[in-house]
């Protein structure tokens, strides 16, 4: 019955699909050449034109992807200065990542896609999927972490929430823009394997599981072709291989010659102008690459006309699925379920990373005097970061937060330091002695029974920002010397971490409790103090691994060559060892490793069983063990399934991830969890074959609460 109903769900989604072709062709017959080229480009700074003799609408787009961009001027980067703009600030994608909650992630997009649709956009431009390879890159906090396996889960269901509302994710920046220094240029050199295992397979599922309707190409070069335009990219990969039937935009500026343009992908060109920038005032718009020297080659006969017609049709297609969809919803903003949801992935990102001596949770019902000491205790973080900036509504600090739910206590506040205003390009100082701010945050600190340092990176230049990477791995303005002054004044100092990176923490040591808290958007404050409090149980997960120093991380393992490059070529010499791969396979000790957070309880893993010996390649393999909560208090785990192939004919990671699953659990409650995953996904890319590949043999399944915490270990075999 369940597969009748399937059946004809699919065989009516055909039907509907074909019915819109035949719509499509029909148009594209009736369009003169130089009104299918003027669809191919800008009109504006987020539109491209649509075609008012026939009521083809224009397309609007707007930054993501936590977000709804304020209007922008029409051809400049200056705010419009509409009062109606202001939206809900969602968390920075690496805290989505870090809740490991799936159905939360179609939550998130879906309220997303509502603010978007409500602001009468076509296509949201989010969200990103690059892989976390180093913590220096400033662009680091709007994706979803080190491992692909993750980033792929949890942008399929953020696309579906985004989509549902007729507004199209676009899912970005594909591919390898894995740093924001020398984005415009740098050359990657990457061996196909790395390039399938771990830089493409969150863009793969995007398209084949996620169905996303568009797609942002990249700045960077990859094989000596800017990705953007890139025939191997673009044609062989996505419209290839993957059968992408969507809308290819290039990232604003990232398209540089015409015949690649046209040939090699690209569907609409954003941003160009004829010396390929994206910082001149007076645009001509005629002049993008494909504007009229498109049209002058399509009409010498230099370029065949079918190129046109197949980017009019995606862009058609586009349409039809957004703004000529007569079904498409109204949308909302601002409401009270958006606000609810962002709080609610705020919480379940915040990762507890120390708690000694039960530091965490603070009572809020307790008369004590509580120092808040930090910068990032009140600086706005939905401004600045560059694109992914947000007007938001509001934006609750977390030492408004904390003031709100700690009212039986007594809170004091420092600054400690100052960073200045946030600035995209640019570092601008601040004008604040730092020597009086420095000293008097210590004073604060003596004067209380806890300190609460709230520090870590901002959204300035050279901070988490884009177009700019980080300078040191150290904290910036010279917190790792305030924090050693304050736990001096006072040891009861426990540290929330404002960022989207890894940080060093020599001060580590020295503190008793410590949480990673993202950029955490509209209701960052509540979130933080719900966790705080004890009225959310911590329950996120890194996304990705903090190494001890910098050297320790893969890319910089290497030296200069493998990050930043030589401003003209860089070589990803780690290969498919980045993240966790890398430090489990080389026995490199991370500072917090991938997958690791805490909880104010504590979880007991038990009994692990498959359901079968002995597998196919075909088959999937469904493990079931049971998990108890052992502690006091109710809380969520994340059982994360990794696999090892000891014996293999190519080097493989110590192991990888492969399944996770987050289960709820009330004080002493337990439950049998069950987690399936398809033989398949064990393969390799062999770069002889040129395709995936499972050897028969053992594979060894490992149930961790994190990559360096195995929990419980079988052995199944696969058969040839």
């Amino acid at each position: 019955m369940v597969l009748a109903v399937v059946s004809q769900i699919v065989s009516a989604q055909q039907q509907t699909d074909a019915a819109t072709e035949r719509k499509i062709d029909k148009i594209i017959e009736q369009l003169t050449l130089k009104e299918k080229v003027s669809m191919c480009h800008a009109q504006s700074k987020f539109s491209s034109p649509g075609v008012p003799r026939l009521g083809i609408p224009e397309i609007w787009m707007s930054d993501g992807p936590h977000g709804v961009r304020g209007e922008i001027n029409w051809d400049n980067w200056g705010y419009a200065g509409w009062t109606n703009d202001s939206i809900t600030a969602f968390p920075a994608l690496t805290a989505l990542a870090a809740s490991f909650n799936p159905e939360l992630a179609y939550e998130y997009g879906f309220a997303l896609g509502e603010e978007a649709r409500y602001r009468k956009k076509e296509i949201l431009l989010g969200p990103g999927v690059n892989i976390y390879r180093t913590p220096m890159n400033g662009r680091n906090f709007e994706y979803m972490g080190e491992d692909p396996y993750l980033a792929s889960k949890m942008v399929v269901p953020y696309i579906k929430g985004v989509q549902k509302n007729g507004v199209a994710a676009c899912v970005k920046h594909y591919a390898l823009n894995n740093q924001e220094k020398w984005r415009g240029h740098i050359n990657v050199k990457v061996d196909d394997r790395t390039l399938h295992e771990i830089y493409l397979p969150a863009f793969k599922a995007a398209v084949q599981e996620g169905d996303v309707w568009a797609l942002m190409g990249a700045y960077n070069k990859y094989d000596g072709q800017h990705a953007t335009t890139n025939k191997v990219l673009m044609n062989d990969i996505l419209k290839g291989d993957w059968g992408f039937d969507g809308v290819v935009v290039s990232d604003w500026g990232s398209a540089h010659d015409t015949d690649e343009s046209a040939l090699n992908g690209l569907d609409i060109e954003m941003g160009s102008w004829t010396n390929g920038l994206t910082a001149s005032r007076d645009f001509a718009y005629d002049e993008y690459y494909l504007a009229n020297a498109f049209y002058n080659k399509l009409k010498s006969g230099e370029i065949d006309e079918s190129v046109v017609d197949d980017k009019v049709r995606r862009i058609l297609r586009l349409m039809f699925r957004t703004n000529m969809n007569p079904e498409r919803p109204m949308g909302r903003m601002n409401n009270k379920e958006h606000h609810d949801i962002a709080r609610k992935v705020a919480a379940e990102g915040i990762v507890l990373l120390k708690n000694e001596d039960n530091f965490f949770p603070i009572d809020p019902e307790k008369g004590i005097t509580i120092a808040v000491i930090g910068e990032n205790a009140t600086k706005q973080m939905t401004i600045g970061g560059g694109s992914s900036e947000l007007k938001a509504q509001y934006e609750i600090s977390p030492l408004k937060g904390i003031q709100n739910r700690f009212t039986n206590a007594t809170i004091l506040h420092s600054m400690g330091y100052a960073s200045g205003p946030s600035t995209y390009g640019r570092v601008v100082p601040s004008t604040l002695n730092q020597d009086s701010l420095h000293q008097a945050a210590v004073e604060t600190a003596r004067k209380a029974d806890i300190v609460l340092f709230i520090g870590g990176l901002n959204k300035n230049h050279h901070q988490d920002c884009e177009g700019g990477d980080r300078l040191s791995f150290n904290l910036p303005y010279n917190q790792n010397k305030l924090l050693q002054d304050v736990t001096e004044a006072n040891p009861n100092t426990g540290v929330i971490l404002v960022s989207g990176n890894a940080v060093a923490m020599p001060w580590l040591k020295d503190i008793k409790g410590l949480m990673q808290a993202w950029y955490l958007g509209s209701d960052a404050g509540y979130a933080l103090a719900d966790v705080i409090s004890g009225d959310v149980n911590p329950s996120g997960k890194l996304p990705f691994s903090f190494p001890v120093k910098l050297d320790d991380n893969a890319a910089h393992h290497f030296g200069e060559l493998s990050y930043p490059g030589d401003s003209t070529n860089q070589y990803y010499k780690e290969g498919i060892l980045v993240g966790y791969r890398w430090h489990d396979t080389k026995n490199i000790k991370p500072l917090f490793p991938f997958g690791y957070g805490l909880s104010y309880t504590t979880f007991e893993y038990r009994d692990l069983t498959t359901d079968q010996k002995s597998y196919t390649q075909t088959d999937k393999i469904t493990l079931t063990f049971s998990l108890k909560n052992t502690g006091n208090t109710g809380g969520a785990e994340v059982a994360q399934l990794y696999v090892s192939d000891p014996k293999s004919s190519v080097m493989r990671p110590a192991k990888e991830l492969k399944g996770f699953k987050k289960v709820f659990l009330q004080a002493g409650e337990s439950t049998k969890v069950s987690i399936t995953v398809p033989v398949n996904s064990f393969a390799f890319y062999s770069e002889e074959e040129q395709n995936w590949v499972v050897e028969p043999g053992k594979f060894n399944l490992l149930v961790n609460s994190s990559s360096a915490d195995n929990q419980l270990s079988q052995i199944i075999t696969v058969n040839q």
